[in-house]
């Protein structure tokens, strides 16, 4: 049991410390979705203008794990990254842009809200669409 708890702590300072990383690279993202084809479009906004080659966007259901959704986005090389989501049903879905090095959060009522601005979890007020 000591060995469960060690273990999760771990995990938790390891997604900490990708949060405190995208906030010194004071890192943003724009995310659109289109929820009738399912295109996603991020906009990535750093300091330093950081244009990684891979980065995920995770869908996560709020209650239903099997409805979470994994989307690997292509790179145009200048900041903005394209994939597509397989259909969403109506929820209060969570979403993470990351890469292995940082991640940037934020919460969409899908398909209702097509955009938002995420921003790292310990520097976020609230979540809500970017206007």
């Amino acid at each position: 049991m000591e060995d469960d708890y060690y273990e999760r702590g771990k995990t938790i300072n390891l997604e900490l410390a990708r949060d405190q990383v995208a906030a010194q690279q004071e890192l943003q993202a724009i995310l659109g979705m289109n929820s009738q084809t399912g295109q996603v479009t991020v906009r990535l906004e750093s300091r330093d203008h950081v244009h990684p080659e891979r980065v995920s966007l995770l869908l996560l259901h709020p209650t239903r794990a099997g409805k979470d959704q994994r989307i690997q986005l292509e790179p145009d090389g200048k900041g903005v990254y394209t994939g597509t989501a397989r259909p969403i049903e109506t929820a209060n879905w969570h979403v993470q842009l990351e890469t292995d090095d940082w991640r940037l959060s934020g919460r969409m009522q899908l398909p209702q809200e097509e955009s938002l601005r995420l921003m790292p979890q310990n520097t976020q007020a609230s979540g809500h669409p970017a206007s």
